[in-house]
């Protein structure tokens, strides 16, 4: 089986995204950094999820050699001119927890009215390929935001994000739903498409 690196730490995106692949019958093995002998992991200091993803996947390809697939992601309140945005892993300090970034963020909207609590799941996820060969694909997914965390399923903002034409959060959705609606389900549909083709692997 072929093997793909996913330059993350997150077992949460590694468990999402060897989920996606395998319900998309894309018969790839994707290998975590805890798989990989260490290398200097660069620093997340673009102003664009492109600049951060594209950055860490090309670190990774050329410490490992083997194709590498790199995302960044993150939540746009319009309310706070689209922040955290590339911030929202270090929207409370640079080792908060998700409860402290989720805390903070709440405490910060918590004299709005839900209806003007508009925001946005933004997932940019690169490739980079050993010959070079680059892409780049981006998905979203709309919705609001809630001052009261509900749910167990899903990490970081999921307990407040409540997805458009839904009542639930993302940490009440089952995750296979989330999958279908998710910013990351959507980008990593379209990263499959174009790693068959990149890594000459034919559907089942």
């Amino acid at each position: 089986m072929k093997q793909i690196v996913l330059a993350t730490n997150n077992d949460h995106k590694l468990v999402e995204l060897r989920r996606l692949f395998k319900n998309g019958g894309l018969e790839v093995e994707v290998l975590g950094l805890a798989d990989v002998p260490p290398y200097e992991v660069p620093p997340e200091n673009r102003r664009s999820f492109e600049g951060n993803a594209l950055l860490k996947a090309r670190a990774a390809m050329h410490a490992t050699g083997l194709p590498s697939l790199a995302d960044d992601s993150g939540l746009e309140v319009d309310l706070l001119n689209n922040m955290p945005g590339v911030r929202s892993s270090r929207w409370a300090g640079v080792d908060a927890t998700d409860e402290e970034n989720t805390a903070l963020l709440v405490r910060q909207l918590a004299d709005t009215e839900e209806t003007q609590r508009t925001a946005r799941f933004v997932a940019v996820i690169a490739v980079v390929m050993p010959d070079g060969r680059e892409e780049v694909v981006r998905g979203t997914m709309n919705g609001r935001i809630v001052l009261e965390p509900r749910g167990s399923f899903g990490f970081g903002y999921d307990p407040i994000f409540v997805a458009e034409e839904y009542d639930v959060t993302n940490a009440e959705l089952q995750p296979e739903v989330k999958d279908e609606i998710s910013h990351r389900g959507k980008a990593m549909r379209a990263v499959g498409r174009r790693l068959r083709k990149l890594m000459d692997t034919e559907p089942l």
